[in-house]
This record gives structure tokens, C-alpha cells and sequence, in this order.
């Protein structure tokens, strides 16, 4: 069980115990009458009676005070828990304090504990590298983030590849899908392009058999005037030949010789 999660077992303990316990408040109901008491704490009623009789004349004035103060401070609530202040302590150090307190009527508790940023150190580490000369072993530690792999997939310029860099890291990236930090999100990426190409491949396919369809009957009808153009000219030549008459002398003509 670690730090953060045995804190956070002892808290919720506390809390149940606070919500359960109940403390015990006096209940018990003294009476002043006309004199000043000793103690600290007054609980009860105060009633003081006066009486004037003047002339024959008798004038009966009550008062009632009720005070109601609880014995030993028992009502009164425990101080904030204040939570403690946690600092990186160092401007060059990559973490993060984290801290929290809870308060209730019986008891309060607090804590804190530091948190590794991995980013930051990820930008340090690169920065390094770079100071080094070591410019592709820099990109490669800012690769680790999945949103920078992606933005470098989506540059065109992929991610080295155990010393693979271009076209060729790029084939060992397609090779290998699951090594990569953001493989979910990729994932999702091609469910996206292969739907998407799927219905422009289906919409090509409809417009083609349309055109096709649409071609067609265009070439129906050309036949179809084709043919009737060259039925009509028929008909037209078989009635001009109908209508030539040939004359045919009934005797023949004697051309004379010298």
C-alpha cells in the first residue's frame, strides 16, 4: 500500500468516526433565584419577583431570564486544519505539491506529498540533448508524448525509429502500429479514414453506374433516330421511284442509208 493511498484510508476512517460520534452535552437545568451563582457557566432559568404595595394598592412585577451556556466548552468547534505548503523547491526540479485538509466537529486532519511532472522532465531532458548535439535523440525523448508523435506524423516528418529516421522510420512506424504512444488515438484515426474512403468509394460507384446507366439510353436514342431517319429516306426513295414513268415507243423507227 502506498503513501497516498494509506493517507487516504486513514482520512475516510476519520470521517466516518466523525460523522458516527456524538458528544455528549449536559442536560441538566439549574435555577437562580435572585442570587448570583459561582459557577462559569449558567444553564437554566433566572426569575426575580417584585412586589409594591402602596395605599392599598398591589403591584406584582415578574421578570424571567433564561440563559443557556453548555458546561466545558463542549459546543465549541475544534480549529481549521490548515494544509501544509508544499514548494518545488528548485526552479531546475520537475514536481508538483500537492496538498489538502479536511475538518469536522471532532477532529481534523491534513497532509501533502509531491508529484513527478514527466513532462517537464521530458522538455529538460530534450533541451539537454539538443546542448549536446544530439538533435535526434532529442525529438526521440519528445516523441514519448503521444501529441508530439502525432504532430510529427501529421508534419510529414515521423518519428525516429531505433536510428531510422524519414520514409524509413516511417515504414518501421506502419510495422510495428502498437509501439507507438499515441496507438489508441491512431486507431481511432483509421476507423475514421477507412469509413470515410469507404462511402466516397461507394458514392463513386453510384455516380459511375449512373453515368453508365445515362450513356447508355444516350446511345439508345441515337439508335433509335438513326433508325428512323433511315426508314424515312427509305420511304421517301421507294415513292420517287414509284412515281418515274417510262415511255416505250409501240413501233420502231426506219432510218433510211443512202
Amino acid at each position: 500500500m502506498n503513501f497516498l493511498t494509506r493517507n487516504l484510508l486513514i482520512l475516510t476512517t476519520l470521517i466516518l468516526i466523525s460523522i458516527w460520534a456524538k458528544p455528549a452535552v449536559a442536560d441538566d437545568t439549574n435555577t437562580q433565584t435572585n442570587t448570583s451563582g459561582s459557577n462559569t457557566n449558567i444553564t437554566g432559568g433566572y426569575e426575580s419577583t417584585t412586589t409594591n404595595n402602596n395605599d392599598g394598592q398591589t403591584n406584582t412585577t415578574t421578570s424571567t431570564t433564561t440563559n443557556s451556556t453548555t458546561s466545558n466548552g463542549a459546543g465549541i468547534p475544534p480549529p481549521s486544519a490548515n494544509s501544509p505548503s508544499y514548494s518545488s523547491m528548485s526552479q531546475d526540479v520537475c514536481s508538483m505539491g500537492v496538498s489538502g485538509s479536511v475538518s469536522t466537529g471532532l477532529v481534523g486532519i491534513s497532509g501533502g506529498k509531491h508529484f513527478i511532472d514527466e513532462n517537464c522532465e521530458r522538455i529538460k531532458l530534450a533541451k539537454v540533448l539538443q546542448d549536446f548535439g544530439m538533435k535526434v535523440a532529442s525529438v526521440a525523448v519528445l516523441c514519448q508524448d503521444a501529441r508530439v508523435h502525432a504532430a510529427m506524423q501529421s508534419a510529414g516528418t515521423p518519428c525516429p525509429f531505433n536510428g531510422k529516421i524519414g520514409a524509413e522510420a516511417q515504414a518501421l512506424w506502419d510495422k510495428y502500429p502498437e509501439l507507438r504512444p499515441d496507438y489508441e488515438e491512431h486507431l481511432a484515426k483509421l476507423e475514421v479514414i477507412e469509413r470515410v474512403d469507404a462511402e466516397l468509394l461507394a458514392q463513386q460507384l453510384k455516380e459511375a453506374e449512373e453515368e453508365a446507366a445515362r450513356v447508355a439510353a444516350e446511345k439508345a436514342r441515337q439508335a433509335e433516330m438513326e433508325a428512323r431517319i433511315a426508314a424515312e429516306e427509305e420511304a421517301k426513295l421507294n415513292e420517287e421511284l414509284n412515281n418515274i414513268v417510262i415511255h416505250v415507243d409501240p413501233e420502231p423507227t426506219i432510218v433510211e442509208r443512202d
